[in-house]
């Protein structure tokens, strides 16, 4: 039988979910062809923020490789935008000439930005926030200019902030209403949200009316843009203009064919186009009983509707989606659900705690929840969806609503995992529309056992990701001791099948010593590696046979290979060591020298009780490590940042153990250790744990019959308090034991893995059978780690020992 032909016009996510569900249940009915006008691949549009932020790449956020749409037989015309449909003979013509018929035509058009018609909307510099080059241009800019105006501070807004922010340009966020994120937050939420951003470095403008761009003039031609002016006449400096107001539905190709529009492409419940019954239409550009969708979860459930009627199965409808809205904004949980605003005859159960940043809001009317509003602690959201999505009465759990789903009576489960107390039938990825019961499937039958293959199986937690957590507990209940001890395998990069376990393995097993010999034995895809493998492959050469495996400063960070922290205004920061947190008049006085010299703007007291001089120039850094004179603070690298300490027995009439001088040992001992990542230590000298022991890599407690040692903490984004591991008597003792299990995470820790990620991988039961248990094998690790750090050179001062390149630090002079 001749297969129909089906065109599909625009290439993004909700077209694609279309043909994905298509071609499962009726692969051989269609010739399928596909006009993008990007020149990518399908691209999740979601994750376009990360990417402006320099957490992933745009190969990163690929969902459909050029692969897939061979594998699937459909023709892909990239970088092709149609501009007229011949109806009556069913022909799609694109700019470029490209001709292409049809027997059912997908118009999948998405949406257009909202430029604010102001003068100056047309200047160079002047960009709206939509694809992957609105993205390539900001990071282009930040690259070379300093100021930054974002218009419009809902969620797109403020993540284009938040990203050009994290690329070193000072941000301005303008916003015309009387508070951020109005659609999806009420006042309080929205306000408490400002004041979190302005404390990260976001400058806001609220209420604010553009009246103007202003640009720099150029033999009387206006150049780039150079202001924002306003209303009230005030002007804000701007080299970038990120206008990201709004979204109007892409109806431009349908009206010009005829077809109805109002506020969209007008669709009925089968996504049929009410003007030609062989054009359905999708997405960001449809119209559906009078609402145009902008949220991922609706275009897919209307991409599984429309797929069933051109597979001419002649079931389903799409009936409208009742939303809800999880957020991540900048690292910040936000959840809105339905009528969140109230109104009369409503009831608000309010908690509000400013100073934890928490608020959450409950809209009860007729004895159902209709309404949520959440900021900082959303992980109930997708309950209270369901609460309000089935319509339950609530009057039997009114009084412990508030307080979340593990608190509503008894669950039949242990604890609070929410995975566990969750029925096969509750939604997890509200965006893909996937249930528990699916997941678990999936896991069961595929023998699942990372996020990556649950995210292709089941695309749960593949789009806007705020159901990451939710998936992972998913998995770990399902998997069970699978998913922890025994992950299946990895790669370590795009380069090669090897995971970072296989490549540490056969660095020991071949004694391979160079990071060429490396690539060879293991058939390496990419001849030169990238900028994932290669800091990997040199740490793990070196960390397995130092003092033979030569270290590649090339093969480094940035900050490593300068020996400074780089700063967003390009600038460096530099952080002496100082032993345990206790200086010296001559040491303060040698600083105080370099800051004045040196004309260093910031001096500041660390959080691990160090001084960091922030805003030295590149040029000065050799001199101002000279002039201080002190070792170097390693606070740029993967290694031993801080021991942190409080006064102790020497002082405190509360010490027990002489935590200082402990901390000092510590870090005399230690201090020129590279590891997988950054490690702290900190000793406290009594159980009141002054110095934050409770949360480090190595955490020492003085009691009064000698030490406790805790390993594997960590205070950065997610505290995890460390484990309890072994009670010590003396000094000589904690130096062993500490030394051991740092060299024991040297040698196994992944590149880039945590000690406390390690340690759950491993398991706390095999650390303890290494450490204590094994005295031989203890004294011997210890032994190892003094080997490896035996002569291991100060970079501040040690320059060729340390390979430090010093041509670096010299500026390029203008020819």
């Amino acid at each position: 039988m001749k297969k129909m032909k089906l065109v599909m016009v625009g290439n993004g996510m909700a077209g694609v979910r279309t043909l994905e569900e298509l071609v499962k249940i009726a692969p051989d009915l269609y010739d399928i062809t596909v006009f993008g006008a990007e020149p990518h691949p399908n691209y999740n549009r979601i994750l376009l923020s990360p990417v402006l932020a320099g957490e992933q790449t745009l190969d990163e956020i690929v969902l459909n490789p050029l692969s897939w749409y061979e594998e699937n037989n459909i023709k892909l015309h990239l970088g092709k935008k149609v501009v007229d449909v011949d109806r009556r003979n069913r022909i799609v013509k694109a700019a470029d000439g490209t001709e292409e018929s049809y027997d059912r035509l997908l118009i999948a058009t998405g949406s257009n930005p909202f430029i604010l018609p102001v003068p100056g909307k047309d200047l160079e510099g002047v960009i709206a926030y939509r694809d992957i080059a609105d993205t390539n241009t900001m990071i282009e800019a930040a690259q070379k200019y300093k100021h930054a105006v974002v218009i419009g501070g809902g969620l797109l807004g403020l993540e284009a902030a938040n990203g050009l922010m994290l690329r070193g340009m000072q941000v301005t966020v303008v916003h015309i209403m009387p508070w951020l994120m109005e659609r999806q937050l009420d006042d309080t939420a929205g306000k408490l949200l400002q004041k979190s951003l302005e404390s990260r470095g976001l400058k806001f403008m609220i209420g604010a009316s553009t009246q103007a761009l202003i640009g720099d003039q150029d033999g009387g031609k206006a150049g780039r843009v150079m202001a924002v002016q306003f209303k009230d006449g005030t002007e804000v400096p701007a080299d970038l203009v990120v206008m990201a107001a709004g979204i109007r539905p892409n109806t431009e190709l349908a009206e010009k064919i005829g077809l109805h529009c109002n506020r969209g492409i007008v669709v009925n419940d089968t996504m049929q186009t009410i003007t030609d019954p062989r054009i359905y239409s999708i997405g960001e550009c449809a119209a559906h009983r009078g609402i145009a969708y902008g949220l991922v979860a609706p275009l897919f459930e209307q991409g599984k509707v429309c797929a069933t009627h051109l597979a001419e199965f002649g079931i389903g409808r799409y009936t409208g989606s009742q939303t809800s809205t999880k957020l991540k904004v900048t690292g910040i949980d936000l959840f809105s659900a339905g009528d969140f605003m109230g109104g009369e005859g409503c009831e608000e159960i309010v908690m509000s705690d400013p100073y934890g940043g928490v608020y959450k809001k409950l809209v009860i009317k007729d004895d159902k929840l209709i309404g949520a509003c959440m900021y900082g602690d959303t992980v109930d959201g997708s309950w209270y969806f369901k609460l309000l999505r089935e319509g339950r009465k609530i009057a039997d759990i009114r009084d412990k609503l508030m307080f979340g789903e593990s608190n509503i009576g008894d669950t039949g489960h242990e604890g609070h995992n929410k995975a566990a107390a969750m029925a096969d039938s509750d939604e997890v990825c509200g965006c893909n529309g996937v249930n528990k019961g699916a997941i678990c499937k999936a896991i069961k039958e595929k023998g699942l056992f990372t996020l990556d293959e649950v995210r292709k199986h089941t695309k749960a937690s593949a789009s806007c990701g705020s159901c990451t957590g939710l998936v992972e507990q998913i998995l770990m209940f399902t998997a069970g001791g699978d998913y922890s001890a025994t992950p299946k395998k990895k790669a370590m990069c795009g380069c090669t099948d090897a995971s970072h376990q296989e490549v540490r393995d056969a660095i020991r097993e071949q004694k391979l010593l160079t990071i060429a010999d490396t690539y060879k034995a293991l058939n390496w895809r990419t001849p030169n590696g990238c900028s994932s493998c290669r800091p990997a492959i040199n740490y793990y050469l070196i960390s397995t046979w130092p003092k033979e495996a030569k270290d590649d400063p090339q093969s480094r960070f940035i900050n490593e290979r300068s020996h400074a922290n780089i700063q967003k205004d390009g600038t460096y920061s530099v952080v002496p060591r100082m032993w345990g947190g206790e200086t010296t008049a001559a040491e303060l006085r040698r600083i105080a020298d370099a800051v004045d010299k040196y004309k260093i703007p910031t001096v500041k007291v660390t959080g691990g009780q160090r001084i960091d001089l922030l805003g030295v120039k590149k040029e000065d850094l050799v001199n101002v490590w000279k002039d201080i004179g002190m070792p170097s603070g390693h606070a740029y690298a993967k290694a031993l940042r801080t021991v942190k300490t409080c006064v102790g027995s020497e002082w405190c009439r509360m010490g027990t153990q002489d935590s200082t001088q402990m901390g000092k040992d510590l870090e005399r001992a230690m201090w020129r250790m590279y590891a997988p990542h950054k490690v702290k230590f900190a000793v406290s000298g009594c159980p009141r744990n002054c110095a934050e022991s409770g949360i480090k890599d190595v955490g020492i407690i003085g009691v009064d019959s000698g030490w406790e040692m805790y390993i594997a903490g960590n205070g950065g984004i997610k505290t995890e308090v460390a484990h309890f591991l072994v009670k010590l008597k003396t000094a000589e003792e904690v130096l062993e034991y500490t030394g051991a299990f740092c060299e024991l995470y040297r040698q196994e820790g992944w590149y880039l893995e945590r000690t406390v990620h390690y340690v759950n991988r491993v398991g706390l039961d095999y650390v303890k059978k290494r450490i204590l248990d094994d005295h031989e094998g203890r004294k011997a690790l210890w032994a190892q780690l003094q080997y490896a750090l035996d002569g291991e050179p100060d970079p501040w001062f040690e320059f060729d020992k340390a390979q430090v390149d010093t041509r670096q630090f010299t500026p390029v002079q203008a020819v």
